[in-house]
């Protein structure tokens, strides 16, 4: 009787697991879990938000518009994903990868983005305010008016990224590259730039930069 209760038990436990599983929610085809396969699909406006989607992939997506706030996208791939509008405050994306992406007019405040790599990617006007960039590499990224106050951009890579009128006001780029960038008009009221890298920089009008590197 024992064993038959037991077996009963395991199977409940079991038919529970792959409900949980299969509950899992599904966007135009895009079934949101971890290390899911969506990449090329429309989510174009979807509440994403506070989801796990760690290791999830979103190459080349349609997420314009969607709201990421405080999900979980740590080693994530969104390369080249369209992501112009999009709501990410908060969310996590440490390793993930954000190669050529259109980040435009997408607001990344304060998210944890250790060792972010979003080289090549389109950033005008996008809001990193107060985010946690360490580490994080943006070589060859559009820049333009994008707003790093206060964020942590220690050790990040912008080496020939177009920072025209970007803003760091109180940033922390202490050992951060920037060699051949663009920083024209750019702000650096108040940024900690120690040991930071400026080689052939361009800084014709920029506020706060170290004109005489």
């Amino acid at each position: 009787m024992q064993r038959h209760l037991l077996t009963a038990l395991a199977l409940v436990i079991s038919t529970s697991v792959c409900a949980n599983q299969d509950d899992a929610p599904t966007i135009n085809g895009c079934k949101l879990e971890p290390a899911s396969n969506c990449a090329g699909m429309d989510l174009r406006n979807a509440d994403l938000s506070n989801m796990n989607l760690k290791k999830i992939n979103f190459d080349k997506a349609n997420l314009s518009g969607a709201n990421l706030r405080h999900t979980q996208l740590d080693l994530a791939t969104l390369n080249q994903a369209n992501l112009t509008g999009a709501n990410l405050t908060r969310a996590s994306l440490q390793q993930a990868s954000l190669r050529g992406a259109n980040l435009s007019n997408t607001k990344l405040i304060a998210i944890t983005g250790w060792a972010l790599m979003a080289q090549g990617a389109k950033g005008k006007n996008t809001d990193f305010s107060g985010a946690n960039l360490d580490f994080a590499r943006f070589s060859g990224a559009d820049l333009q008016g994008a707003n790093f106050n206060a964020a942590n951009l220690e050790m990040a890579w912008l080496n020939k990224s177009d920072l025209r009128k970007a803003t760091f006001i109180d940033a922390n780029m202490q050992e951060s590259k920037l060699s051949e960038a663009n920083m024209a008009k750019a702000n650096m009221t108040g940024a900690r730039r120690h040991y930071a890298t400026f080689l052939g920089t361009f800084m014709e009008g920029c506020t706060g930069c170290p004109l005489d590197w």
